[in-house]
């Protein structure tokens, strides 16, 4: 399997990362942080944070983190003004 296929299997994979076994411990922290940022309902608790840290350097967590903002703040600016997708990632089919 190359290296894009691998990584377009996780695409397909992400909606079930938790019972995924294609991520490692890394990439499952950072999902589990980006949903914990995501959701109003949820919070980046100490015990989170730190394993975040275990997983990235500063530097890089600051930049996860601009990330994730950056992907809530077009779900939020872009339907309002009917910016649609412009078919550049996979988008699962609503049920």
């Amino acid at each position: 399997m190359t290296e894009t296929e691998s990584g377009l299997d996780k695409v397909t994979e992400v909606l079930n990362w938790r019972d995924s076994k294609l991520f490692s411990a890394a990439e499952r922290v950072a999902l589990e942080y980006a949903e914990r940022i995501t959701y109003t309902d949820q919070q980046v608790d100490d015990a989170l944070f730190a394993e975040v840290k275990r997983h990235f350097t500063e530097a890089q967590i600051v930049e996860l983190t601009a990330a994730i903002a950056m992907e809530n703040f077009r779900s939020k600016f872009n339907p309002p003004l009917g910016i649609e997708a412009q078919g550049f990632c996979l988008v699962p089919a609503r049920k």
